[in-house]
């Protein structure tokens, strides 16, 4: 199967895909080597992240090219090619950029089910462009979120976010101050360019904040002093132990991140132990994600 951009979306959904990264998150035979980034010149990387289970492997090969809306372009592009452990035969082509928009999603969404303690919005969103898209399509399919404030350097990219919110049913509109809008909005997710700090307000004592931007030690959006706050006064959770040097919110902070439990720790404890330590109103939550070879190789099962 070689899959366009629509197919891939279309063989996606938000329900399913949850679903397996999650089941993902408690199979123990999923092997996931750390990614490779190699720099190319003139600021982009390349990244490969290989991953695999008992029944099919993946290799994700994609470019990231920040100043690529300059040209008109997208800023990540590849591919994720999907093989037969068995046989080792090529089953699968998907589109690169559809796969990490709608995993990286779902991974916010699946925290957010887990460690949110409101989940009725209304839900921030700063940054429009693919992953903010991404992000309210999510919320709005897994959380039942009904109205979105969007926020973005771009007018243009706020008004087409809510317009594309409105017709999926949702009140929205475009906002110019985010951090202001933290004392009103109980979810909130960051998914700007993270090439320099835009977020330094405390968001709400009950708020859930997914942190996507930044996925290198030298990216950022958060305010250091705020990462430190929601430290002592809230729960950090990152998606996978490859944040101990990848999440640059935290590690520009000056955090251990490697003490940070991960949303494997979360989706596996004990509901039990999860009612202890996850109680509503113990302090917002951070839920920091890098980004991880495991959630396409989540997203390829959902394919095959």
């Amino acid at each position: 199967m070689i899959l366009s951009a629509g197919d891939t979306a279309r063989a996606l959904p938000y329900s399913a895909l949850v679903a397996q990264i999650e089941a993902l998150l408690r199979d123990p035979s999923v092997v996931v080597p750390a990614r490779t980034v190699q720099a190319l010149s003139g600021g982009g990387s390349l990244f490969v992240m290989p991953a695999a289970d008992a029944s099919i492997a993946i290799t994700k090969l994609i470019t990231f090219i920040p100043d690529n809306a300059s040209r008109g372009l997208a800023s990540i592009q590849g591919d994720i090619v999907v093989f037969d452990v068995r046989t080792g035969r090529r089953i699968a082509l998907l589109d690169g950029p559809t796969v990490t928009a709608r995993r990286t999603a779902c991974v916010s969404l699946l925290a957010a089910q887990k460690l949110a303690s409101r989940t009725d919005g209304p839900l921030l969103v700063v940054g429009a462009g693919v992953q903010g898209r991404a992000h309210v399509e999510a919320f709005h399919a897994g959380l039942g979120v009904q109205e979105v404030w969007v926020a973005s350097a771009s007018t243009a990219s706020a008004q087409a976010l809510v317009e594309h919110a409105k017709c999926l049913g949702m009140r929205a509109r475009h906002i110019t101050d985010a951090n202001a809008a933290l004392a009103d909005c109980p979810l909130v997710v960051t998914t700007t360019p993270a090439q320099a700090v835009v977020m330094h307000a405390m968001p709400r004592a009950d708020a859930f904040v997914a942190a996507v931007g930044a996925f290198t030690p030298r990216m950022v959006e958060w305010d250091a002093s705020i990462c430190r706050q929601l430290a002592a006064q809230g729960i950090l959770v990152v998606d996978t132990r490859d944040a101990n040097h990848e999440a640059g919110d935290l590690l520009q902070a000056g955090l251990d991140v490697a003490a940070v439990p991960t949303l494997g720790d979360v989706v596996n404890l004990t509901e039990a132990w999860r009612q202890r330590h996850w109680q509503p109103g113990s302090g917002p939550v951070f839920f920091k994600s890098c980004g991880w070879g495991g959630w396409d190789l989540a997203a390829a099962r959902c394919v095959t």
